[in-house]
């Protein structure tokens, strides 16, 4: 029987059989043993083969190919990755520049890590009914910033309603995963498209200005037009895995497009001769804080801190 994964507890699976029926799953025994190198061999939004139990549970057995899917590096280390979603159309990162504040190092590790996967990612900026009037400009300077990269941005307040409807617009027709760190209003912003999803919410700690996790698990929501919203727990960072060093300026569009101008195909774009990366950055015409995000990430590679995966 085939069905669609659409909750993960990390102990059991929910699955949506194509007749409908909501199955609880467990994954087959020896299927773990089978060379995926990941924490998470199912994910949601993969589509699976089960077979059921007299008891009315189920045991998945199969995996169908995948589209495609987007991956961090796992915090347990000895399994190299964590597989975040399946058969994605695209991704919505939420972020908040403050309150608690999203480093434009994390979104651009998050961007990179997306492109890799040929993902499309949409940026929502929440929480603008909370930001002064300082927060504001930095936060028209940022958007300006990634719309010229030519990613699209939203802004959006997801207590009083601001931009929700033009998030709910891109979301028809669509599976779209939201990820974001813990804090930034996912389950919100969730509430908010779909009231009757009834998202646990958190609070902020004040102490760190950073959120606590309250999603603990991953689930998908249907909405509007056949499409599928993916809610998954809170990432604090976001370490990058299986991208050899050469590769990692590929994934920065930007940094791509004028590396091709480089004098040397291999130009790494931190101390070579005739780079033109660099140039352009020092012509403003690559900003500084994504070459920083570049930069630490080959960093990364240097330092061995994420495992590759095999």
């Amino acid at each position: 029987m085939r069905g669609l994964v659409i909750k993960n507890t990390g102990s059991w699976y929910l699955v949506k059989t194509d007749e409908g029926d909501c199955v609880e799953c467990k994954v087959k025994g020896n299927f773990r043993l089978k060379g995926i190198r990941s924490t998470n061999p199912v994910a949601v939004g993969d589509y699976v083969d089960i077979v059921r139990n007299p008891e009315g549970t189920a045991l998945i057995c199969q995996i169908e190919d995948r589209k495609n899917y987007i991956v961090r590096r796992a915090s347990n280390l000895s399994k190299l990755s964590h597989i975040i979603a399946a058969n994605l159309d695209q991704c919505m990162l939420i972020v908040t520049i403050n309150y608690p504040e999203t480093s434009t190092i994390f979104i651009d590790r998050f961007l990179a890590s997306a492109e890799a996967y040929r993902i499309p990612v949409k940026i929502v900026f929440n929480k603008v009914d909370a930001y002064n009037e300082e927060e504001l400009h930095y936060l028209d300077n940022i958007i300006n910033l990634y719309n010229t990269i030519g990613y699209q941005c939203f802004k959006v307040s997801a207590t009083t309603g601001l931009g929700v409807d033009m998030i709910k617009e891109a979301l028809k027709g669509e599976v779209t995963l939201f990820s974001g760190h813990s804090g930034v209003g996912k389950s919100t912003l969730i509430n908010a498209i779909l009231p009757d999803a009834e998202v646990k919410t958190g609070k902020i700690s004040d102490y760190h200005n950073k959120g606590m996790h309250t999603t603990t698990f991953s689930e998908m929501f249907p909405v509007e037009g056949d499409g599928y919203i993916i809610d998954t727990p809170g990432i604090k960072g976001f370490g990058t895995f299986d991208m050899d060093e050469e590769e990692v300026g590929h994934y920065f569009p930007e940094i791509f497009k004028y590396s091709a101008e480089c004098r040397y195909g291999n130009c790494t774009h931190r101390h070579e001769p005739g780079c033109a990366v660099r140039k352009a950055v020092e012509e403003h015409y690559i900003s500084e804080s994504r070459y920083t995000s570049y930069l630490n990430m080959l960093e990364d590679k240097e330092e061995g801190k994420y495992r590759a995966a095999y």
